[in-house]
């Protein structure tokens, strides 16, 4: 029987790049054939935002109790388990490349971690592109971290054991809050769980990977959404925050959890976002899954129980 450590590496495979794309695991086949060809554009994403939740996997949510505060940013959803084992918390943020997406769509992962971790996650709703460009998205973000931080007492956890994490873009938002909390000072996160987060806009301006086609998360949908999200052509010099590998100084970051598939379009930029951390002196876990397409954790399979494992894991250090 395979373990966890037989399916997950944490040193990059540098046969397989983004460039050449590795298969889809057999396990996974599914998955890819209900999700793979999903095509977001000027055309579709309008109608993505109201069929997602209806493509997505039945969120498994035993063992905890959901609950929403609208005063919370533009909206919190909050999971609690039924069973507190621990004084922090997580803040979970939802993906869908900047354009679509909803924080009532994290539901299974947050209720996942809030499970295993013994914590309530928190799962803010923030405006998308393009009709909410830069800074818009990363400010509703931070209004939420803010709401955490004064309401920490009332919530009953600890401020300075709050974990910032990010699915795709909205791993690309944790990451850029990360960096904007550490400039202003102040209580800090504990740490930084990014789940094949969408960090570089130099991958969209790259033609070369139009072909082969990425699954799920392709770069044409790539170059829509950071076109949407910044306002002009990916590759254009752009202002701090907007594109995490952007930032030139890592030093001082929180410690980073970062997972990605092979066959993901992230992968390249996740590998060079965690080199980067960890050459500036941070505590990263790098996981990388064999033939695990984008967004493959959201069905159950062996890979990705132990990918949800590894995060977990990571996360009980820190809350």
């Amino acid at each position: 029987m395979d373990t966890t450590a037989d399916l997950l590496r944490a040193e990059p495979d540098p046969s397989v790049t983004t460039a050449t794309r590795a298969a889809v695991a057999p396990e996974l086949a599914a998955l890819d054939r209900q999700l793979g060809g999903i095509v977001v554009n000027g055309w579709t994403y309008r109608v993505l935002r109201l069929l997602t939740s209806f493509l997505l996997p039945k969120a498994d949510t035993h063992g905890t109790t959901i609950t929403t505060e609208p005063s919370a940013g533009q909206g919190m959803q909050i999971v609690r388990p039924d069973t507190v084992t621990a004084s922090g918390a997580v803040l979970l943020i939802h993906g869908g490349g900047f354009v679509v997406g909803s924080n009532r769509e994290v539901a299974g992962p947050a209720a996942f971690l809030a499970r295993e971790c013994g914590v309530p996650v928190f799962c803010p709703a923030y405006r998308l592109a393009p009709q909410h460009p830069f800074p818009a998205g990363l400010d509703d973000c931070h209004a939420a971290w803010r709401w955490l931080q004064d309401q920490a007492e009332t919530l009953d956890i600890d401020p300075s054991k709050i974990v910032i994490g990010g699915i795709s873009a909205g791993g690309g938002h944790a990451a850029a809050l990360a960096q904007r909390l550490h400039d202003e000072g102040g209580t800090q996160p504990a740490a930084q769980l990014l789940v094949y987060p969408m960090l570089d806009d130099r991958t969209a301006a790259r033609r070369d990977l139009d072909k082969p086609r990425h699954r799920v998360w392709s770069n044409g949908n790539n170059l829509f959404g950071w076109t949407s999200y910044l306002g002009h052509a990916p590759g254009e010099p752009s202002p701090p925050y907007a594109v995490p590998a952007r930032r030139e100084d890592m030093a001082g970051l929180p410690p980073a959890w970062i997972g990605v598939g092979t066959p993901d379009l992230f992968l390249d930029e996740d590998r060079e976002y965690a080199r980067r951390l960890t050459e500036a002196g941070v505590d990263v876990t790098f996981v990388e899954v064999d033939g695990g397409l984008h967004g493959f954790d959201m069905a159950p399979s062996s890979l990705a129980a132990a990918f949800d494992a590894s995060k977990a894991t990571f996360c009980r250090r820190f809350v």
